[in-house]
Protein backbone atom coordinates (compact mmCIF):
# COMPACT_ATOMS: atom_id res chain seq x y z
CA UNK A 1 0.00 0.00 0.00
CA UNK A 2 1.39 3.40 -1.01
CA UNK A 3 1.49 6.34 1.35
CA UNK A 4 -0.46 9.12 -0.37
CA UNK A 5 -1.43 12.66 0.66
CA UNK A 6 -5.05 11.63 1.27
CA UNK A 7 -3.98 8.66 3.43
CA UNK A 8 -1.64 10.91 5.41
CA UNK A 9 -4.43 13.42 6.01
CA UNK A 10 -6.72 10.64 7.29
CA UNK A 11 -3.84 9.41 9.47
CA UNK A 12 -3.57 12.92 10.97
CA UNK A 13 -7.26 13.00 11.77
CA UNK A 14 -7.02 9.71 13.70
CA UNK A 15 -3.49 9.67 15.15
CA UNK A 16 -2.49 13.36 15.32
CA UNK A 17 -5.72 15.30 15.79
CA UNK A 18 -3.91 18.47 16.95
CA UNK A 19 -2.25 18.73 13.54
CA UNK A 20 -5.48 17.93 11.71
CA UNK A 21 -7.65 20.42 13.62
CA UNK A 22 -5.10 23.20 13.24
CA UNK A 23 -5.28 22.77 9.45
CA UNK A 24 -2.08 20.88 8.58
CA UNK A 25 -2.63 19.14 5.21
CA UNK A 26 -0.36 17.13 2.94
CA UNK A 27 -0.58 18.28 -0.68
CA UNK A 28 2.22 16.41 -2.48
CA UNK A 29 4.27 13.33 -1.62
CA UNK A 30 6.59 11.68 -4.11
CA UNK A 31 10.06 10.07 -4.12
CA UNK A 32 11.94 13.29 -3.47
CA UNK A 33 9.51 15.84 -2.09
CA UNK A 34 6.75 16.37 0.44
CA UNK A 35 4.69 19.56 0.50
CA UNK A 36 2.37 20.43 3.39
CA UNK A 37 0.24 23.55 3.80
CA UNK A 38 -1.40 25.18 6.78
CA UNK A 39 -3.57 28.29 6.80
CA UNK A 40 -3.36 30.87 9.56
CA UNK A 41 -6.67 30.76 11.44
CA UNK A 42 -7.99 31.66 14.86
CA UNK A 43 -7.45 28.10 16.15
CA UNK A 44 -3.73 28.08 15.31
CA UNK A 45 -2.69 31.64 16.11
CA UNK A 46 -0.55 33.07 18.87
CA UNK A 47 -1.34 36.27 20.83
CA UNK A 48 0.49 38.30 18.15
CA UNK A 49 -1.99 37.33 15.40
CA UNK A 50 0.33 35.06 13.50
CA UNK A 51 0.63 31.29 13.33
CA UNK A 52 1.84 29.63 16.54
CA UNK A 53 5.36 28.25 16.14
CA UNK A 54 4.30 24.74 17.19
CA UNK A 55 1.76 24.54 14.35
CA UNK A 56 4.51 25.49 11.92
CA UNK A 57 6.65 22.80 13.54
CA UNK A 58 3.97 20.14 13.07
CA UNK A 59 3.67 20.98 9.38
CA UNK A 60 7.44 21.08 8.90
CA UNK A 61 8.00 17.81 10.75
CA UNK A 62 5.30 16.13 8.65
CA UNK A 63 7.14 17.02 5.42
CA UNK A 64 10.28 15.26 6.65
CA UNK A 65 8.55 12.42 8.50
CA UNK A 66 6.25 11.54 5.60
CA UNK A 67 9.27 11.20 3.30
CA UNK A 68 11.01 8.98 5.86
CA UNK A 69 7.88 6.82 6.24
CA UNK A 70 7.55 6.47 2.46
CA UNK A 71 11.21 5.49 2.05
CA UNK A 72 10.99 2.94 4.87
CA UNK A 73 7.90 1.42 3.24
CA UNK A 74 9.72 1.22 -0.10
CA UNK A 75 12.71 -0.52 1.53
CA UNK A 76 10.48 -3.43 2.61
CA UNK A 77 12.45 -3.61 5.89
CA UNK A 78 11.35 -2.98 9.45
CA UNK A 79 13.11 0.25 10.34
CA UNK A 80 12.45 2.43 13.36
CA UNK A 81 12.40 6.21 13.01
CA UNK A 82 12.61 8.89 15.67
CA UNK A 83 13.37 12.60 15.81
CA UNK A 84 16.51 12.98 17.92
CA UNK A 85 16.94 16.73 17.62
CA UNK A 86 15.54 19.78 15.87
CA UNK A 87 16.04 23.50 15.49
CA UNK A 88 14.20 26.31 13.80
CA UNK A 89 14.51 29.92 12.76
CA UNK A 90 11.66 32.37 12.27
CA UNK A 91 12.15 35.32 9.94
CA UNK A 92 8.67 36.79 9.38
CA UNK A 93 5.17 36.61 10.88
CA UNK A 94 3.36 33.58 9.50
CA UNK A 95 -0.04 34.68 8.17
CA UNK A 96 -2.14 33.44 5.27
CA UNK A 97 -1.31 30.04 3.77
CA UNK A 98 2.15 28.76 4.64
CA UNK A 99 3.65 26.03 2.45
CA UNK A 100 6.32 23.77 3.93
CA UNK A 101 8.55 21.82 1.58
CA UNK A 102 11.15 19.12 2.13
CA UNK A 103 12.85 17.84 -1.02
CA UNK A 104 15.59 15.70 0.51
CA UNK A 105 14.35 12.22 -0.34
CA UNK A 106 17.76 11.21 -1.68
CA UNK A 107 19.41 11.86 1.70
CA UNK A 108 16.89 9.46 3.26
CA UNK A 109 17.68 6.79 0.63
CA UNK A 110 21.37 6.97 1.55
CA UNK A 111 20.70 6.72 5.30
CA UNK A 112 18.38 3.73 4.81
CA UNK A 113 20.92 1.96 2.58
CA UNK A 114 23.62 2.49 5.22
CA UNK A 115 21.49 1.24 8.12
CA UNK A 116 20.43 -1.87 6.16
CA UNK A 117 24.00 -2.64 5.02
CA UNK A 118 25.67 -2.04 8.39
CA UNK A 119 22.92 -2.90 10.86
CA UNK A 120 23.99 0.26 12.69
CA UNK A 121 21.69 3.16 13.40
CA UNK A 122 22.01 6.18 11.12
CA UNK A 123 21.06 9.82 11.47
CA UNK A 124 20.00 12.21 8.76
CA UNK A 125 19.29 15.94 9.02
CA UNK A 126 16.32 17.07 6.91
CA UNK A 127 15.22 20.63 6.25
CA UNK A 128 11.74 22.06 5.68
CA UNK A 129 11.16 25.70 4.78
CA UNK A 130 7.90 27.56 5.34
CA UNK A 131 7.02 30.01 2.56
CA UNK A 132 4.09 32.44 2.62
CA UNK A 133 1.80 33.34 -0.29
CA UNK A 134 4.15 36.14 -1.38
CA UNK A 135 7.01 33.65 -1.74
CA UNK A 136 8.81 34.90 1.38
CA UNK A 137 10.35 32.43 3.83
CA UNK A 138 8.73 32.74 7.26
CA UNK A 139 10.48 29.83 8.99
CA UNK A 140 13.03 27.10 8.47
CA UNK A 141 13.08 23.85 10.44
CA UNK A 142 15.74 21.15 10.66
CA UNK A 143 15.01 17.69 12.05
CA UNK A 144 17.58 15.04 12.88
CA UNK A 145 15.97 11.66 12.23
CA UNK A 146 17.46 8.43 13.57
CA UNK A 147 16.93 5.27 11.55
CA UNK A 148 17.69 1.72 12.65
CA UNK A 149 16.79 -1.71 11.33
CA UNK A 150 14.63 -3.49 13.89
CA UNK A 151 15.89 -6.87 15.04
Amino acid sequence: MNISPSKLNKFLMIKLPAAYFTGVRTKILNNTTCIVTVKHRWVNQNPFRSMFWAVQGMAAELTTGALVMRKIKESDKKISMLVASNNATFTKKATGVITFTCNEGEKINEAIKKTIASGEGQTVWLNSNGINEEGIEVSSFNFQWTLKVKS
